[in-house]
């Protein structure tokens, strides 16, 4: 049996993971850490991930927390040996690798921009795609509250769209087009990919990639229209933190 905390377990993402972590006949959750949770829950619950350690025993840390949270949760749980399973964006390469190296051999930091396996198989599509297309942009769309622009699954595919294509950055016009207060028209440059980014109720979150060559384009794209999209991605980087170690980022490299 898996013991499991969830870090965030009082948001929409962190709530949705208590209930597949409960639902699942090989895991259970240990505690949960938010210092905004209510009762009514048949776990404990903690303020800190340093209560957490402290006071309840788990294997796998799950954070669906904030931006400006989730470095300081696994700078506790890391250097514990405990394994961690992270939704939360915002951390760059650099700071996901100090974090990593914090942890004792045998543990596990599993970063992924998203849970949900459309979404990697249309990365992995895009990233098919990008050797022949001079041109590529990334459109993501997510609800209003979102913390953070571009989302961590834009940064990833374009990070992936760049090096399949060499590093060239695109042909296409860009800030030197944008009219005088209009800034930031042609998208934020991600790895050479202008990038955009749509905030507004009504979406969960949404991806196309456009490429364009001579006379041509090809989209690709994913919806995720509910939370419980991400909850088989997730269970799987449960069960598959245990047999690895060190930085793993990607939910590709447990589906193969």
């Amino acid at each position: 049996m898996i013991r499991v905390a969830v870090a965030g377990c009082a948001g929409r993402m962190g709530g949705t993971v208590v209930g597949a972590v409960e639902a699942a006949s090989d895991m259970e959750v240990a505690c949960g850490v938010d210092p905004h949770a209510g009762g009514g829950v048949s776990f404990p619950v903690f303020r800190s991930v340093r209560e957490a350690l402290d006071g309840a025993d788990f294997d796998v840390l799950v954070d669906f927390t904030q931006p400006d949270v989730v470095e300081g949760n696994l700078r506790e749980a890391l250097p514990e040996g405990v394994d961690c399973v992270v939704g939360t964006t915002g951390l760059s390469t650099g700071a996901l690798e100090e974090l990593a190296s914090l942890a004792p051999a045998g543990t596990c930091l599993f970063y992924a921009p998203n849970f949900t396996t459309g979404a990697v198989l249309m990365m992995e599509f895009a990233k098919a795609a990008a050797p022949y297309f001079p041109e590529a942009e990334v459109l993501e769309f997510h609800h209003c509250n979102k913390k953070d622009a571009p989302s961590g699954t834009a940064v990833r595919t374009a990070q992936l769209i760049s090096e399949a294509r060499g590093g060239r950055a695109s042909e296409a016009p860009g800030r030197e087009t944008e009219v005088a207060g209009a800034e930031g028209a042609r998208g934020a440059l991600v790895e050479g990919v202008p990038v955009h980014s749509v905030r507004s109720m009504g979406y969960v979150a949404s991806q196309e990639v456009v490429f364009g060559s001579f006379g041509q384009t090809l989209s690709v794209r994913h919806d995720s229209w509910d939370r419980a999209s991400y909850m088989p991605g997730v269970l799987l980087g449960i069960r598959s933190v245990g047999e690895r170690e060190g930085l793993v980022v990607g939910l590709e490299n447990f589906m193969k």
